[in-house]
């Protein structure tokens, strides 16, 4: 299990770090592949009635058709002009949907279905305007210190040291120790980040401490919605891993704080 576990996280790296560099349509490819799974990921698990196995229905077709038009909005408009508007008319279509097709689909699955656009391929978009600013890979780079970074930090110093649980209910595994230990060294390898990219040191390790914080709500969220539904993995897309939302729980609520750090709060901290 440990030797699966490795050889993805490796291929996965290889192939994240690749498109990364390369950016462009490749990045944007990249994310709406992932925005789509982790979509479908998360409908399959908020959506599942107890008893009954999960087939995708009018609510997340919808879904898929608004990531879609979405990113080709994101795609043409990197800085976010019309954006709002294409959620607004998605928000429409959901509620057309509800009314055409009532009592076949009720309040809830609409409001699920159309939650799980912000939560997943709405907040992983700003990883392209991310790539694309003034930062590039820096940012990236800073939401991966953020996240996966920390999260690594996290579980080796509350293994070590963890004695207080962070949330018995949600995840019996973290404790609050090794939740500031994941603070802490994301902090470090913020400030290191900044020196070797020059940046300013002392704004990178702020921002990437931040990001640790609302890393841990990211999982602990996910973590929810599994606990909610009896579930314990999203998906096997990832041998070893899970689901794209396993893996990418603390990257879809890190990268809109990161991108708000760096555009708005760079020049005034």
């Amino acid at each position: 299990m440990l030797r699966t576990r490795v050889i993805s996280a490796i291929v996965l790296v290889l192939v994240l770090g690749a498109l990364l560099y390369f950016g462009g349509l490749l990045w944007w490819v990249l994310l709406l592949f992932i925005s789509i799974l982790a979509y479908h990921e998360y409908c399959r698990a908020a959506m599942k009635k107890e008893g009954e196995d999960y087939s995708s229905g009018l609510p997340e077709i919808l879904g898929v058709f608004c990531i879609i038009a979405y990113y080709a909005v994101l795609l043409l408009s990197p800085k976010g002009e019309n954006l709002l508007g294409v959620i607004m008319v998605s928000v429409l279509l959901f509620m057309a949907g509800f009314v055409a097709f009532y009592p076949r689909y009720d309040l809830i699955p609409v409001i699920e279905a159309s939650f799980g656009i912000l939560y997943a391929p709405v907040m992983l978009s700003f990883l392209f305007p991310l790539r694309t600013g003034e930062k590039g890979i820096r940012g990236i780079l800073l939401v991966v210190v953020s996240s996966w970074i920390s999260d690594t930090f996290a579980y080796f110093t509350g293994r070590l040291f963890g004695r207080h649980k962070l949330s018995p209910l949600l995840s019996p595994g973290k404790s609050v120790e090794g939740a500031i230990g994941g603070v802490i060294f994301a902090a470090l390898f913020g400030w290191l980040l900044a020196l070797v990219t020059s940046e300013p040191p002392a704004f990178f390790a702020l921002t990437a401490a931040f990001g640790a914080v609302i890393s841990q709500m990211g999982d602990l969220f996910a973590s929810g919605i599994k606990r909610a539904k009896g579930i314990k993995d999203f998906g096997n897309v990832i041998p070893g891993h899970g689901g794209i939302l396993d893996r990418f729980d603390s990257v879809i609520m890190v990268s809109p704080v990161i991108y708000v750090m760096l555009s708005f709060f760079k020049d005034r901290i």
